[in-house]
């Protein structure tokens, strides 16, 4: 039953987002048909999946929101802001019941009753006059209230009938289905006339498997819903079952082919197509008359024609609607075709398959290791293919874990919507490189920091509509996230057109908190980043949103935890931009080996751009001439103290980030190096310079090298030398 709770929380949540995100569009002006069928059968599901792990709370309160939905699909009702509010609401409390039942509470919940009912009542403005009220059983784990809305449903229902006839599989109990769950199901959208149930296919007591289901029905349903929503109460069953549903005013013909279809005897199907009105007796009696002048002309010899064949020549059945199934079954046959392509894989299993994976890595490292010392040609050879093909594996291990960025970027547009009305400001949020793909780890810690980067900029940076008019800008702000590769590194930029952080304001709050000295001198850059400071805020009020200053220290730390940066760009009048940049994966990269003495040092080859000779260019210096461009470098010796004379030559690897080129001094240069990352301990959290390690095929180990921090700490050094050092004190402190 756990596994069963987790597969329908996890499926509810996707249909989840489905649902808000097509709730927004419709908030956004569009009225397309689809999107609102799309938003009514995200609903419709989770409702039918509560129903079936009997989840009552969430089935009878998804029932609200689904009356609602079934109104605005078939035109009785206009979208609405306020109802879309309400809707969402409703979606929140969903996601709240599915934590509920998550943490393993899985009966009614008095709190969770209040709030469900509070949206309830926001929501029956948009229900018809015969609606229940929302404090009543719609709300309740008992359903007492249930029938009302039956009734409801059957007063506005109209007199035709669909008729719906179903062949549940053998293994349908098996899997946990009740057949008269389904049915009771289906009272939600009308009223059942007329019922028949076939046993047919049952066997003798001594054949018969008690864990199978033979059971079939012949039903005669009054409802004024589409055929898809009918279809849609049996779709937890759909692929072990036969169903057929012909609609009012269906065709002789049509229920000609259901007879054809079905699997017992003709004249027992006409019977009971006569009891549900789909056939008349006069009917009925004019094909008995028809078989028996064909037996007699026959001589009797031969068994008369079944009734299927008569009424055919009566009517024959269309060419035309025979392609039309014909080729509504290949799409459907097409649908299940790539539904079964997709297979979901728990978490864990990935990580347990990544880990295997990085000790495979590190074998094969050493095998290849001992094939070399051993000179042996053939073994050297196959070690190189094993070489080659744990490669292909990693690359692939690595491939599974990746997922699209866009689900994250998507919940803003919510996030958006909520912060604009409670700012009162007009927000417009842009979302490019969706499809931009990175480790599944690295997107689930990355939401939290992009949340605070995304309400500080509807908060701190977008204007008021009055100010923004002032400066001339349009009146809805804008707020762009942007995501894209770069040196093997993903990008992701959140920017806004509002009026830039205010310097001079956060020097002076800097002074204020004693963060700063009054006479101190710092660059822009050094003054912006001031704000990641822990405490820090420039703002006076505290609001719901911002003002603590416990949002931007969170997501430097969130982000440098990642092995990532964040920068900061920023123009008075024109808004500001962070920048995120992230390793695509936290577990195996290719890396560069290098040597210093007896110890070596690996840089992610991403980042890698050539390897010159040292030579005599450095002298007592720590930059270069690179072909006309000056090139900052620091030496891993020194950096590191390691003991001993550097060799008479040294080798400089140039590497780059973000834009940003430094050198890297070793003693050797070792080559490419498939590298499993192993995090450091808590001893080593806050070094510099050192972003992890790793084991080499000897069983040293190998520290990681942080590109980054390299690079920020020549950048900081000539800019030390290009301005006297000035600002030492605090630019060392950084």
């Amino acid at each position: 039953m756990d596994e069963i709770l987790s597969v329908f929380s996890v499926e509810a949540r996707e249909q989840l987002d489905a649902m808000e995100a097509g709730l927004l569009q419709l908030e956004r002006g569009d009225r397309d048909a689809e999107t609102i069928n799309a938003v009514f059968r995200a609903a419709h599901t989770i409702k039918g999946g509560a129903g079936v792990v009997e989840i009552a709370s969430i089935e009878h309160f998804t029932h609200v929101l689904e009356n609602v939905l079934d109104r605005l699909r078939n035109g009785e009702i206009a979208v609405d802001s306020e109802m879309i509010s309400a809707l969402l609401l409703g979606c929140d409390h969903i996601s709240a019941l599915l934590d509920a039942v998550q943490s393993g509470q899985l009966g009614p919940d008095a709190e969770l009753d209040t709030a469900g009912a509070a949206i309830a009542d926001q929501l029956r403005p948009f229900l018809d006059g015969n609606a229940p009220a929302a404090r009543g059983g719609a709300l309740t784990a008992d359903g007492g209230d249930e029938a009302d809305l039956q009734r409801s449903d059957r007063a506005s229902a109209t007199n035709d009938c669909w008729h719906i006839s179903i062949r549940f599989g053998r293994g349908v109990l098996r899997n946990g289905m009740d057949p008269l769950a389904f049915l009771r199901y289906l009272l939600n959208l009308g009223e059942i006339v007329h019922i028949t149930t076939l046993c047919d296919a049952m066997p003798d007591a001594d054949s018969m498997d008690p864990e199978a289901c033979y059971l079939g029905f012949e039903i005669s349903f009054r409802s004024h819903a589409s055929k898809e929503a009918i279809e849609r109460v049996f779709e937890f069953c759909r692929d072990d079952c036969e169903l057929f549903i012909l609609p009012p005013n269906s065709k002789l013909d049509e229920f000609i082919a259901l007879i054809e279809a079905l699997p017992e005897e003709t004249m027992r199907l006409g019977e009971i197509l006569i009891k549900s009105g789909a056939l008349t007796r006069e009917e009925l009696d004019s094909g008995l008359h028809q078989q028996q002048a064909a037996g007699v002309a026959a001589g009797a010899t031969a068994a008369p024609p079944p009734l299927g064949n008569i009424l055919v020549e009566r009517n024959s059945v269309q060419p035309e609607l025979v392609e039309a199934a014909a080729a509504k079954q290949r799409t459907v046959s097409e649908k299940k075709t790539a539904e079964s392509s997709l297979i979901r894989v728990h978490a864990d299993k990935l990580d347990q398959l990544i880990d295997l994976v990085g000790e495979l890595v590190i074998a094969g490292a050493a095998t290849n290791l001992l094939a070399k010392k051993s000179g042996e040609a053939a073994l050297v050879e196959a070690t190189s293919v094993l070489s080659r093909l744990v490669e292909s594996i990693r690359d692939s291990a690595l491939q599974l874990r990746m997922v699209q960025i866009g689900e994250t970027f998507n919940r803003f547009h919510r996030v958006a919507r909520d912060v604009s009305r409670e700012l009162g400001k007009e927000i417009e949020l842009v979302i490019n490189g969706g499809e931009t793909e990175l480790d599944k780890s690295v997107v689930e810690k990355i939401g939290d920091p992009l949340m605070h980067l995304v309400r500080n900029a509807m908060d701190h940076g977008i204007e008021s509509a009055a100010a923004r008019a002032a400066a001339g800008k349009p009146a809805t702000g804008r707020v762009e996230l942007n995501a894209f590769h770069d040196s093997g590194s993903i990008v992701i930029e959140v920017g806004d057109d509002g009026g830039g952080l205010d310097k001079l304001r956060i020097q002076a709050k800097a002074i204020e908190r004693g963060l700063l000295q009054a006479n101190e001198t710092l660059s822009d850059q050094d003054v912006v980043n001031l704000i990641f400071e822990p405490g820090f805020s420039t703002v006076d009020k505290v609001s719901n949103l911002s003002g603590r200053g416990v949002g931007m220290d969170v997501v430097k730390k969130n982000i440098t935890a990642l092995r990532g940066s964040v920068d900061v760009r920023t123009e008075p009048g024109a808004g500001s931009r962070f920048i995120i940049r992230l390793p695509l994966t936290l577990a195996i990269i290719d890396g560069f080996l290098v040597g210093v003495g007896r110890a070596s040092y690996v840089i992610p080859l991403d980042m890698v751009v050539e390897c010159i000779d040292l030579g005599d260019a450095g002298g007592d210096r720590n930059y270069l001439n690179l072909r006309g461009e000056v090139l900052p470098f620091v030496r891993l010796r020194e950096l590191f103290e390691v003991p001993g004379q550097p060799p008479s030559r040294e080798n400089v690897v140039v590497v780059q980030y973000a834009g940003q080129k430094a050198g890297i001094v070793v003693d050797q240069l070792l080559g490419e190096f498939q590298t499993v990352i192993k995090p450091l301990g808590t001893l080593f959290r806050n070094m510099r310079g050192i972003g992890g390690s790793t084991i080499l095929g000897s069983g040293e180990v190998a520290l990681i090298l942080d590109v980054q921090a390299l690079i920020g700490r020549c950048a900081k050094s000539e800019e030390q030398r290009a301005h006297g050092n000035t600002g030492s004190r605090r630019l060392e402190a950084h």
